[in-house]
């Protein structure tokens, strides 16, 4: 209470609250102060919290903006710090080529697989064995965060929800080479997520039901949000199935376990997602939550 009044007295707040007026994740915020991208307006001596101004949310917003369009942070560092358009074009301009190349790769990644996937090519024999694990481990990376880019694309075409879904199984099939249980199972949540954005709920329940296999199969090498995502994934797979009762079973079992999370960012992440499922869902828990209370 001491610290949010002595905010309100000097006009800063608190590291939580810049990160939900920014749209930045206080795990950001931190690691962009690491890096002295961001540095906070001040910092309690005696806690070590970390306190922001308005005055910074300029600057927070542009680096949020330069990190969507996936520009490296050294790059953010020099954009941010330049008053020069010429200087600030030429950064952009780079960072538009090596992105173009990189697409380039990823749509001849798209259509090596689909001979694969529709039957036509057989994975033994196929220039697929060539591949080194580096090379792999990296498609594998570079598919699943440019799925993430296209799910939080705002107005996406069809184009964009087919290059979405095919990103996705891209992703899911390398881990399935070189990845850890961990990458597997994350990479069978991410294809959930995708088929439930694009309203397909048997597809979303047969990968959330897979992500809860490989969770339960190889608890040892998973993180803690690990089981919640998958409990999560089926929650949501069951809204859009329209499937209430078992959503509201999956969100029940999932913040249960969210709320143990140690990693506060983490726990915050799971809170989120579980937050978005379908409205009627989260409203008939709070319902049922409401009723428990005053039994």
């Amino acid at each position: 209470m001491l610290r949010a009044m002595e905010s309100l007295d000097t006009g800063l707040m608190s590291i939580g609250r810049f990160a939900r007026l920014t749209g930045l994740t206080v795990k950001a915020l931190r690691h962009y102060d690491e890096l002295g991208l961001l540095l906070p307006a001040a910092v309690d001596p005696a806690t070590g919290y970390r306190s922001y101004s308005s005055a910074q949310m300029g600057r927070a917003e542009a680096i949020r903006l330069l990190r969507r369009l996936e520009v490296p942070l050294d790059d953010v560092a020099m954009l941010v710090a330049t008053d020069d358009p010429a200087a600030v074009r030429r950064v952009l301009l780079d960072h538009q080529r090596r992105t173009a190349l990189r697409s380039a790769e990823l749509h001849a990644v798209l259509q090596g697989l689909q001979p694969l996937i529709d039957g036509k090519e057989r994975v033994m024999g196929t220039h697929a064995e060539a591949l080194d694990r580096e090379t792999e481990r990296r498609l594998a990376a570079d598919c699943f965060n440019k799925t993430w880019t296209l799910m939080e694309k705002q107005d996406r075409t069809r184009d964009d929800d087919d290059e979405m879904l095919h990103c996705a199984h891209a992703s899911a099939y390398h881990w399935s080479h070189v990845g850890t249980a961990a990458n597997r199972a994350r990479g069978e949540w991410q294809c959930s997520r995708v088929y439930a954005i694009l309203g397909r709920a048997e597809s979303a329940l047969h990968h959330a039901r897979r992500c809860l296999e490989l969770v339960e199969a190889s608890p040892a090498e998973m993180e803690e949000f690990d089981r919640p995502a998958a409990y999560e994934a089926l929650a949501r797979a069951h809204s859009l199935a329209g499937d209430a009762r078992e959503a509201r079973r999956y969100v029940e079992a999932g913040r249960e376990l969210t709320a143990k999370i140690a990693d506060e960012d983490d726990r915050r992440l799971m809170e989120a997602d579980f937050s978005t499922i379908d409205s009627p869902v989260v409203a008939s828990l709070r319902e049922h939550t409401a009723a428990s209370a005053t039994s």
